[in-house]
């Protein structure tokens, strides 16, 4: 029997802690559907995420090696984001969660709204 417990190193809980917020998944998408990408493009990819909300989120994909950073010295100095071979590994899982969602969705959406609370 496996157990998770909240002590120690859960890596369910903290991978899914970690990828399950509102922005990382989207950053991550993003970036394997356009490949390299600087700070202002993902920006307006992502139209919602606000720059402090998205340097964040990429902070935490690059602590975590999904993400890489990679810093030009130029001037002005130009900053480009891609993923890393680790974060390459995750997105077949990711996009079968996309699948998934995308297949279910409406479905969902459908069993929500008859639900009374």
């Amino acid at each position: 029997m496996i157990n998770f417990h909240p002590n120690g190193n859960c890596p369910v809980r903290d991978i899914v802690a970690r990828l399950g917020d509102k922005w990382s998944m989207l950053v991550m998408i993003t970036l394997q559907k356009n490949g390299i990408m600087r700070f202002s493009d993902i920006h307006k990819t992502i139209a919602d995420i606000s720059q402090r909300m998205l340097t964040v989120t990429l902070r935490t994909l690059e602590s975590d090696g999904l993400v890489a950073r990679k810093v030009y010295a130029e001037v002005p100095p130009r900053v480009e984001y891609a993923l890393t071979d680790r974060g390459e590994s995750l997105m077949p899982h990711i996009q079968n969660l996309v699948d998934w969602a995308t297949k279910h969705m409406e479905d969902i959406l459908e069993k929500r709204a008859g639900i009374k609370i």
